[in-house]
């Protein structure tokens, strides 16, 4: 911070998120028949003098004559505001207290109560300009100094005027009063504080709009507490992302956009150019063309357990992060299978159908017990396991068929082949991944060595299955149920028609990709997402991400992170380290991991350094990215 540079803060509803004389009226008039009805009336006035519709001596006096105080009522009034200091503020109290000989607290209030709260952050009573109570013999707070020049109109200015102040000087309030000395021609800057409140004609007189203190040293290049301000993360969230996701990133203080469907390419490569980070379901495609428009993208959440629909490889190659909910929606998942298996085999599909058209069909042709059937699983992974075990409880026999081995759950067996599962199963239940190679899994070849009559489910992913053949099969009765969740084509919203050959056939039950859409699930998936992507954000943790290196990484204490995304190529973590040491930094602690891809080094070092060091690291060849966290 340079010595030239005064900052000149507002108190009410800026230090503190309130305004203390409501506060005040709150305590005196407590227990009294009109406090309710009084306390309405102080922040009416409040009101009507920040927004400079009434003059600020007509606002004072009539504040005062309302609020009935006594000098006994401070004590708890300054107990209380000590609690109601601005998040920012808090978060910024090192900088504050360092830098105190350069910031003035000027406020229509009073120092009564001001100089208490500020002290604590290293701010003497000689820089606190503020009106002070007047009181009667019984200690009765009558009135106000009215030869303070703060009790006067245009009293903020005359008195940073007085101050004769030599540098640049900027004020930062959330009042028309603030905005007077700016209008005065004393200020260099006005910065409209919305962190509590937004007043419009405020912020129409305002040179920017400051939704934290963080902004304001953000944008004069200051130490501070976050290395980027959180309302300058730009957030859009695509595909009716449930409400708790909204709310927690927006509680995170980001800059939130909500969209109700997906979008095409062409869309997102517009609406995706300022956008830091990116929620998405299965309907919106994260390809190269996308990223190639994303100027500011940290990272992008998946919020659903598939990544097939993000270019994971291109993201790595631009250092965009991404996260998926691996468990979130499992049981989800698994409840609709074995519900599905039951109707099936029940043939409950077709008979719904037949009773809403009054057809009475009372018959148990065709219609079986799941239990002690064969339920063939392909993929054993999270939702596969699941469903092993959730079925054998049931008393189905299962089996399983996976590229890897892996470790059968309860009474579970693993099929030495595909083949074997195929032809030995009674129900089968398709559960792999969405990766490029997967696309046609099943073919025309693997419905033709099925057993004769076997129920088949797909929810999984829509391009793993050739539809004409399963069609085919169906229509042949071999296949005699089917259960279908996803689709190689799918709408991009309710408004659009969905369209497949899957329609009007018998014993089949088509659902609108809602494995996963459970309450339960969604708020999971809201909860977990947005948790790894903030710790991303604020620590450079990428544990569970799916396309970069997993570290997990301790909280930064009383030093600076250096986050260094590059190209896996030999020798980049010693070209860092030499960068270091030339510019005689300590190294607090270091981390690497590699995969095929890139390289992702973090390094905290001690607070001292010089700018340069950062000029260094991002010109290293290799670079992909690089970010500080403070």
């Amino acid at each position: 911070m340079e010595n030239q540079k005064h900052f000149v803060i507002d108190f009410d509803s800026t230090f503190t998120r309130v305004e203390a004389l409501d506060v005040l009226c709150e305590i005196s008039l407590r227990g009294k028949d009109d406090a309710e009805t009084s306390l309405q009336k102080i922040k009416d006035i409040t009101d009507l003098g920040m927004e400079g519709k009434i003059s600020f001596r007509e606002s004072l006096e009539q504040r005062i004559e309302i609020l009935r105080a006594h000098k006994s009522d401070l004590p708890e009034l300054i107990a209380r505001l000590s609690e109601q200091v601005s998040e920012s503020f808090q978060r910024n109290k090192e900088f504050i207290k360092k830098y105190s000989d350069q910031i003035y607290i000027l406020s229509n209030g009073f120092k009564d109560f001001i100089v208490p709260i500020v002290e604590h952050f290293g701010i003497s009573e000689d820089r606190v300009f503020a009106n002070e109570f007047v009181y009667d013999e019984s200690g009765n707070i009558v009135g106000f100094d009215k030869d303070n020049m703060l009790s006067q109109n245009n009293g903020k200015p005359n008195k940073i005027k007085s101050l004769h102040l030599e540098g640049e000087v900027y004020v930062l309030g959330d009042g028309y009063t603030d905005y007077e000395i700016k209008k005065a021609g004393i200020a260099h800057k006005f910065y409209a504080f919305t962190e509590n409140v937004r007043r419009q004609n405020v912020l129409e007189n305002a040179d920017h709009e400051a939704p934290n203190l963080d902004e304001v040293l953000y944008l004069n290049k200051m130490e501070r507490a976050l290395s980027y301000p959180k309302s300058r993360i730009n957030v859009l969230l695509l595909e009716n992302i449930h409400e708790h996701g909204v709310r927690k990133l927006q509680e995170e203080g980001y800059n939130v956009k909500v969209h109700p469907a997906g979008m095409d390419e062409d869309e997102l490569c517009e609406a995706i150019k300022d956008v830091s980070i990116i929620g998405i379901r299965s309907k919106t495609n994260i390809t190269k063309k996308v990223l190639d428009n994303a100027n500011r993208l940290l990272a992008v959440g998946a919020f659903c357990i598939g990544t097939n629909q993000i270019d994971l490889v291109e993201c790595q190659r631009k250092g965009v992060a991404v996260f998926n909910a691996p468990f979130s929606n499992t049981r989800s998942v698994v409840e609709l299978a074995i519900a599905e298996i039951i109707l099936l085999m029940r043939n409950i599909a077709d008979k719904n159908v037949s009773m809403h058209n009054g057809v009475w069909d009372k018959s148990a042709k065709g219609s079986f017990e799941v239990r002690g059937k064969t339920l063939g699983i392909i993929g054993y992974g999270n939702i596969g396991a699941q469903l092993s075990v959730v079925a054998e409880s049931i008393g189905i026999k299962v089996q399983f068929f996976d590229l890897e081995e892996k470790l059968a759950l309860g009474n579970a067996t693993q099929c030495k082949s595909m083949d074997e599962l195929l032809e030995t199963s009674d129900m089968i239940s398709l559960h792999i991944d969405g990766r490029p190679e997967n696309a046609g899994f099943m073919k025309e070849e693997h419905f033709s060595k099925m057993k004769d009559g076997v129920i088949f489910l797909n929810l999984a992913r829509g391009p793993v299955v050739d539809i004409a053949a399963l069609k085919k099969y169906v229509l042949s009765g071999k296949i005699r149920g089917v259960g279908v969740d996803v689709y190689p084509e799918e709408p991009k919203s309710n408004d659009e028609e969905f369209v497949s050959e899957l329609r009007g056939l018998p014993n089949t039950i088509l659902t609108p990709h809602i494995g996963g859409s459970t309450l339960e699930a969604q708020e999971n998936i809201a909860d977990f997402v947005p948790g790894k992507i903030m710790e991303y954000i604020n620590t450079g943790s990428t544990n569970n991400s799916v396309n970069f290196p997993n570290i997990v990484l301790p909280t930064l204490k009383n030093a600076h992170r250096f986050i260094h995304i590059h190209k896996n190529e030999p020798g980049i973590l010693a070209k860092i380290n030499h960068i270091l040491a030339n510019h005689n930094l300590n190294i607090v602690g270091q981390y690497l991991k590699t995969n095929e891809e890139i390289g992702y080094v973090i390094t905290d070092i001690n607070k001292n350094y010089d700018e340069e060091v950062i000029k260094n690291l991002k010109n290293i060849k290799e670079t992909i990215r690089f970010r500080v966290l403070y």
